[in-house]
């Protein structure tokens, strides 16, 4: 179906060339406010810390994604120019650029600021020279013992070709010297993983394991002279492509996939900036990466380590500790019994707001109250990603062990927990769960749950939709919303839906559901020109998108015609965003925001004013072309005028002058302004007073 009306795209075209951000560079943006939280002195100490090891998880990401995507286009000769204009070779020169400048900040965050501010505090990441006399033999004797029976030194000689270096592994270029030749030969030792990445050497003092493993080479090369040795790491293409088409089974394939993985090509190579150019050359030469690809910083290398610091017993350096509270529509004040959740859906539809309403609570006791419910007869449910000990998938497992129809629809290619979802999937077919894998060439992404009940008077659905995943460990830290229903109309749609994903209906025309691939950008555009429509007849108009990532064009040049006729329209947004705002006669109608903090906004929102009646749609999908077009996806409607209300006032407080956020130029630059009110503070007191009233 095309996303655009003959009208809409010669309005379109009307537009100027110039007018999208390049999705890349935004990228890089957002992980630069990232950055920033690890830069700012009001953050606690060992929260900034863990925003360092996020920047670095993120960027290993994005190499091994987006960077190698790029590269993959350019060497099979398919590149094209992004919607924002920029050749791939002219992206991918930005990013190498950007992303220097990026990681000597985060270098000299953490050696001029984290490192220095957290020995005030009593905890120290010393390298091998500063230990102690006491600290150095006691960690000699535990190398001894744990470290040096899992290494396997490799030569690099006529007899022994260049190992292969595994993706994100840290590893130690050695230079050694046969005494008796003189010959000078190089080797590698691989760093182990599964070892600690800072080794705890006394109370609250933490050494780099690769200083550990340096100092001790000679162990590991005896009767030769150590001569130099410097840490390297690499990343690689590990992005997975499985041909569904021609898979009979999607698991065996995927597996197969899984595999292979660890053979892509190298997009990265990071070094300390100590290492001598002989070893550097060696390295691109075998590595087969160039000079662009080279990122030279003061080590520790791998900053991804620093969440093991960021977790230490140190209540005083974190944000205060909040417990999600349950719903108050699920609190049961007289009873120490947990409340009915099932009861309560058929009085009223419910909101959540995770992590600020309990999904433990919530959703998590529904399903669990579903499963040993015996007038339950199905139970219906996605999953996209959860816990390897998930209460979810135990849930299943229990329900189908107790007779009831049971179907998981699974989707087992999310990025990097694919080789988890194998197992649950494997665990729940096990126990006679039925186990599909969505349609062929679609993700699986939307996230629904669906009861079905005998009552009283007759069979009813009650239904889950939500934003995030059916995880309950990211549950407490990732911003969420959720409704719990039975209303009859949202559990027909959502029975449709899951009939699609199992078996040959194909439906697409649904009462409270918009379904990507087929009708949520058309259903989005078309309610954008309704605001429109109302604005020139005079009627209240507006447009307010809460979105993790927005690059669809169709939807962006929906939003510029919509800002042209003076429709004022306010996107929050998380991530990516290659909307320009505030650009006269194309934009000054936009605001674009982003609120980064404890927890991670990941909800999706869209309010429409709709001429005072506003409509409100939550759901699963973000504005970007694998999200509306590779991916099944599903909105639905809120009804309730008080979840309306609860919807709108959080773009109140986030669009605030007096709230702290990044505002988007229109050049692609972000600006944070602090503000009195920190949104997610502000989330939790309302809550915590909620749970009192």
């Amino acid at each position: 179906m095309s996303a655009k009306g003959k009208g809409e795209q010669e309005e379109s075209t009307n537009l100027p060339a110039d007018r999208f951000l390049d999705r890349e560079i935004s990228w890089l943006s957002f992980n630069e406010r990232v950055l920033e939280l690890a830069e700012d002195p009001t953050i606690p100490l060992l929260e900034r810390t863990r925003f360092l090891a996020i920047f670095s998880s993120n960027l290993d990401e994005f190499f091994m994604v987006r960077v190698a995507g790029l590269k993959r286009r350019l060497a099979t000769g398919i590149a094209v120019k992004a919607a924002s204009g920029h050749h791939p070779r002219a992206v991918l020169g930005g990013i190498w650029d950007q992303t220097r400048a990026l990681v000597h900040r985060q270098s000299r965050c953490l050696h001029d600021h984290i490192v220095v501010d957290l020995a005030s505090e009593g905890i120290e990441i010393p390298r091998w020279a500063d230990l102690t006399i006491d600290e150095a033999d006691a960690t000699t004797e535990l190398f001894r013992t744990e470290i040096f029976p899992v290494l396997t030194p490799l030569a690099v000689d006529p007899a022994h070709p260049f190992p292969y270096i595994s993706g994100l592994s840290l590893n130690l270029a050695v230079v050694v010297r046969n005494p008796q030749s003189g010959t000078e030969l190089f080797a590698r030792v691989k760093v182990p993983p599964l070892l600690p990445r800072f080794l705890q050497v006394s109370p609250n003092r933490f050494v780099p394991l690769e200083d550990v493993i340096a100092e001790h080479l000679q162990d590991l090369f005896p009767g030769m002279e150590i001569l130099q040795h410097h840490s390297f790491r690499v990343t690689r293409n590990e992005d997975v492509e499985v041909e569904e088409d021609d898979a009979e089974n999607l698991l065996d394939a995927l597996e197969r996939e899984l595999n292979r993985r660890r053979f892509g090509p190298p997009v990265r190579l990071e070094v300390e900036n100590t290492m001598d150019p002989y070893v550097l050359d060696l390295l691109m030469r075998e590595l087969e990466v160039t000079k662009d690809e080279v990122f030279s910083v003061q080590g520790p290398l791998d900053l991804s380590g620093l969440q093991a610091i960021a977790a230490l017993p140190r209540e005083d350096l974190k944000f205060p500790t909040f417990l999600p509270k349950t719903h108050p529509m699920l609190a049961e004040v007289e009873t120490s019994s947990p409340p009915d959740v099932i009861a309560a859906m058929r009085h009223r539809d419910i909101l959540l707001h995770h992590p600020y309403d309990s999904f433990a609570t919530s959703v998590q006791r529904f399903l669990e109250q579903a499963a040993a419910d015996p007038q339950v007869l199905a139970i219906k449910q996605t999953l996209y990603r959860t816990s390897g000990d998930s209460p979810i998938v135990d849930a299943l497992v229990d329900a189908a062990e107790a007779g009831k129809q049971v179907l998981a629809v699974v989707e087992i290619k999310a990025r990097f927990d694919e080789e988890a979802n194998i197992t649950w999937a494997r665990t729940l077919e096990q126990a006679g769960v039925h186990v599909v894998y969505g349609l062929v060439g679609l993700k699986t992404h939307c996230k629904l749950s669906m009861v079905v009940r005998r009552d009283s008077d007759g069979l009813r659905r009650y239904t889950h939709i939500g934003t995030g995943n059916y995880h309950p460990k990211t549950a407490r830290n990732y911003e969420d919303f959720g409704l719990l229903t039975a209303d009859p109309a949202v559990g027909e749609d959502v029975a449709d839906l899951f009939n699609q994903l199992s078996g040959y209906a194909r439906a697409t025309d649904y009462e409270r559901l918009l379904v990507a691939p087929h009708s949520v950008r058309t259903g989005l555009i078309k309610r954008i020109h309704r605001e429109i429509d109302n604005h020139k007849k005079g009627l209240a108009s507006g447009i307010r998108i809460k979105i993790n990532a927005i690059v669809d064009e169709a939807c962006i040049d929906a939003l510029y015609l919509a800002s042209q006729a003076g429709v004022q329209v306010e996107i929050f947004v998380r991530g990516i965003c290659a909307v320009r705002p505030g650009i006269p006669g194309l934009s000054e109608n936009i605001k674009v925001r982003s609120i980064l903090g404890r927890f991670l906004e990941h909800s999706r929102a869209f309010v429409f004013i709709n001429g005072g009646d506003p409509e409100v749609w939550i759901g699963s999908a973000d504005l970007m072309h694998r999200n509306l077009d590779r991916r099944v996806e599903a909105l639905v409607r809120i009804d309730n005028p008080a979840h309306v209300l609860e919807v709108s006032e959080i773009f109140d407080v986030a669009f605030a002058d007096t709230t702290t956020a990044w505002h988007l130029q229109g050049d692609g630059q972000w600006i944070r302004r602090i503000g009195e009110v920190d949104l997610q503070e502000k989330l939790i007191a309302t809550h915590t007073r909620r749970q009192q009233l």
